[in-house]
């Protein structure tokens, strides 16, 4: 499952972004106005609904939503 649209859709509420189609895999996660927080708030839900771990050491990593949904889609192909 393409975790894309899922990450768009709590991206989008978290962030009170009128319209999810802006919301692109090439978004980089802070300049969409989210800082560490609701980064943190993503993943939680994200662990919660699919029973998926992200170390914090990934949390780090991620620059663009399509970071955050590469790791997501390869976690659950394991």
């Amino acid at each position: 499952m393409d975790m894309f649209p899922e990450v768009q859709k709590i991206l989008a509420k978290q962030l009170r972004i009128a319209d999810p189609a802006t919301v692109t895999l090439e978004s980089q996660i802070k300049k969409l106005g989210a800082d560490s927080l609701d980064i943190l708030q993503l993943l939680m839900r994200i662990e919660d609904d699919y029973g998926i771990v992200i170390p914090d050491e990934e949390l780090a990593t991620f620059v663009t939503v399509g970071d955050v949904v590469n790791y997501l889609n390869a976690q659950q192909k394991k």
